[in-house]
């Protein structure tokens, strides 16, 4: 999916737990870790989520989590992770 430019800069700003906390809202359930990749399964999609805490995501990382997870723009609203788009 292709996201306005307002919406990539709200994402852009986004940490690693600001993710895994919309994950867990969304149903996602935590499947372990290796060092700092967390996994997550929801039905028979995973994530994993490179958990560096403070730190936000490039444009690859965030693209790949995002055609993952499927989440459209209003769906994004609902996770809290943007406020407009």
């Amino acid at each position: 999916m292709n996201y306005p430019d307002n919406v990539w800069k709200q994402l852009k700003a986004k940490t690693c737990d600001d993710f895994i906390s919309a994950l867990q809202k969304d149903d996602w359930v935590f499947e372990g870790a290796r060092g700092a990749v967390h996994s997550y399964r929801k039905n028979k999609k995973i994530v994993t989520i490179h958990r560096h805490p403070g730190d936000s995501y490039g444009p690859s990382l965030l693209k790949a989590l995002l055609e993952r997870t499927e989440w459209t723009i209003d769906d994004l609203r609902r996770l809290k992770l943007i406020k407009r788009g």
